[in-house]
């Protein structure tokens, strides 16, 4: 069996069957088994405030049609955002990122995604950023990265932190090629650039900064993992829950496994 000792797993925003993602409750408890690291979400409330939450939508809690930032944070703070989980859990108001910083830096890795929907302003996406690293800090320090499906944004984040790790998020449909074309810098269609910023062109030439890529586990393949070790790239894959998609991983060599199962992984991993 190849060496699997070198991967970080990571609880997928929290210990999220056990109890109400991103909130304290999952995080706990995924720190009760030893896990390298913790996966979250970030979205902006109403007044500009970093918020931990993955859905567009606040179906979940009882506000269809309503987003994040259709509230403040103090509204959001009286919400629950762990009652749909479990009748019997214990309330939760929204958690900063603020919040999240100060009670989960240092005692494990941290993976801050950034989220970025489609019709979002320019200067949303700037603001929302400009917020979070002045929280998170400018530098690698404590394991903590940023992450994001939005390539503007982490170029915006680079500008402003050029010492903190940012991975690129691939979807589904990415492909080998795709991943090539942002390595060498040459023009792609499915990399989601902004308008008239193809790769390749002036102003938007250099993607080396990029720490890594985050990639579904159904795309990976030994090819884009030989391709991205040769360039020095990290690679981390979500989400891998079934003890197939965890071997496979464990396999590639993969630095981070996201799972929603992390004693499943730990004990695959460590076996």
């Amino acid at each position: 069996m190849s060496d699997q000792s070198g991967c970080l797993i990571f609880a997928h925003r929290g210990a999220n069957r056990e109890a109400a993602e991103n909130t304290r409750a999952a995080f706990n408890k995924a720190l009760q088994y030893p896990i390298d690291g913790i996966e979250t979400d970030v979205q902006l409330s109403l007044d500009e405030v970093p918020v931990l939450w993955h859905d567009w939508q606040l179906e979940k809690l009882g506000y269809p049609g309503k987003c994040i930032d259709d509230f403040n944070f103090a509204e959001l703070e009286q919400m629950d955002f762990s009652g749909y989980s479990s009748p019997d859990t214990v309330p939760e108001g929204a958690l900063s990122l603020k919040a999240f910083i100060d009670s989960y830096r240092g005692r494990c890795s941290l993976d801050i995604e950034l989220k970025s929907r489609d019709g979002e302003s320019q200067q949303r996406l700037e603001t929302k950023i400009l917020q979070m690293l002045a929280i998170i800090g400018t530098s690698a320090a404590d394991g903590v990265f940023i992450s994001s499906y939005s390539l503007p944004g982490l170029i915006f984040a680079h500008r402003h932190a050029p010492d903190l790790p940012l991975y690129y998020l691939l979807s589904g449909h990415h492909t080998q090629a795709d991943i090539e074309r942002l390595l060498t810098n040459s023009p792609g269609a499915n990399l989601h650039l902004p308008a008239g910023c193809r790769a390749g062109k002036p102003g938007m030439k250099d993607y080396s900064f990029l720490a890594g890529f985050c990639l579904p586990i159904d795309i990976h393949n030994e090819s884009i993992a030989k391709l991205l070790h040769d360039n020095g790239k990290g690679v981390a894959v979500y989400t891998c829950n079934s003890v197939e998609e965890i071997q496979k991983a464990l396999d590639l060599k993969v630095n981070i496994l996201i799972t929603d199962y992390p004693q499943l992984a730990l004990q695959m991993r460590d076996s």
